[in-house]
């Protein structure tokens, strides 16, 4: 107590400036403590909110199984003790973060079994009223309930919702305009890439590549017409189009390939004449050896390329033009193409410039 009181009596002579950093100190200790008190508290109710998730998780797993042998195997019909565990699966899931934990759990089993027993799932999915609980999400403002709504439909394969899932197809929000993609073409395949016919917002790469993967899995699948994509204004959706051209080998689009030469887009160019290339489309060579000269440098060197693939005697002049283009690309394709059209005007070169460089590149396309 005579200690206290002297740190009293010390603190009351002390300068206001002394005070107020005693002051401060105090504050600091108590926001600590205070710290460590709820961060103690935040991991006790973590730990609680997990074993709660565990022991449920477990519930509905036992549930779920039961109710897949519950059933007649020779009849479609519900049986009385499935018709129980429904009644009891909708009574335990009253709140959402339980539906959240069936959902989980229903699609942890889906993964580990096939067949008849997956879309037993898929039934007790609309049978427990989740199928309702997942279409409310699309309605929500959230976009990242949206996206996990459209998901779940996704994965427990409802097609009869596509009109609500489309509503979402130029979502501000790119992760809900993936899953929405998504929903559409791992339900209804090739079909489902009518979306490209409305789409006003740019698919992005990544989303590309996840869209093709899909497509690959069902290679039985007629593929749709691509020629109006091809067309499109929007960007993104031309070179997606252009990659199901190359993929399945859409030969019939050739006019609409052609057309893409003028696009104002120098890449969507480019990448034409790549297709053009795959597809042995020749038509296009005069039109673009015509133009070369006003074309930007990476379509010469595209054309090039092409031109190493379906090269022919009647091409030879236009090789010559190009043989000392400053471009040390264009140069090198033109000589390897010329070796192979005329080996001896190809020998008529080596001479004609004193460029060490030239003769380099000559040197190494006569070895190789």
């Amino acid at each position: 107590m005579v200690v206290f009181n002297y740190f009293i009596e010390l603190f009351e002579k002390s300068d206001l400036i002394i005070e107020f950093v005693w002051f401060l100190i105090a504050m600091l200790l108590f926001l600590v403590i205070t710290i460590i008190i709820y961060l103690k508290y935040l991991r006790s109710t973590l730990r609680r909110n997990e074993k709660s998730k565990n022991k449920l998780e477990k519930e509905f797993e036992t549930a779920i199984i039961t109710y897949l042998y519950a059933g007649d195997p020779d009849s479609k019909e519900i049986s009385s003790d499935q018709l129980l565990i429904i009644e009891g699966l909708k009574k335990g899931t009253s709140k959402s973060y339980r539906k959240d934990i069936l959902i989980a759990t229903m699609l942890k089993l889906g993964y580990e079994i096939s067949g008849e027993m997956a879309e037993s799932i898929d039934k007790l999915y609309i049978q427990t009223g989740l199928k309702e609980y997942s279409l409310s999400k699309l309605k929500n403002k959230k976009w990242n309930l949206i996206a996990e709504g459209i998901r779940e439909l996704t994965l427990f394969e409802v097609k009869e919702v596509q009109h609500l899932v489309k509503e979402h197809l130029n979502h501000p929000k790119s992760e809900v305009r993936s899953e929405m993609q998504l929903y559409l073409v791992n339900l209804f395949h090739f079909k489902g890439l009518d979306f490209l016919n409305e789409i006003k917002t740019p698919i992005s790469e990544w989303d590309q590549i996840q869209l093709l993967e899909v497509l690959q899995l069902y290679k039985t699948q007629e593929i749709s017409d691509i020629s109006s994509w091809l067309k499109s204004s929007n960007e993104s959706v031309v070179f997606f189009s252009l990659k199901l051209a190359k993929i399945y080998n859409q030969y019939g689009v050739k006019e609409e390939l052609i057309a893409l030469l003028q696009h104002p887009n120098v890449n969507v160019r480019v990448e034409a004449i790549h297709i053009i290339s795959h597809l042995d489309i020749i038509e296009a060579k005069n039109e673009l050896k015509t133009n070369f000269n006003t074309l930007d440098l990476e379509e010469q060197i595209a054309f090039f390329a092409m031109i190493e693939e379906t090269y022919e005697l009647a091409d030879k002049p236009f090789i010559l033009d190009n043989i000392l283009n400053p471009n040390f690309e264009i140069k090198y394709s033109a000589l390897k193409i010329l070796k192979e059209l005329s080996l001896d005007e190809f020998n008529s070169f080596k001479d004609l410039s004193l460029d060490p460089q030239f003769i380099k590149i000559i040197n190494f396309v006569e070895s190789n």
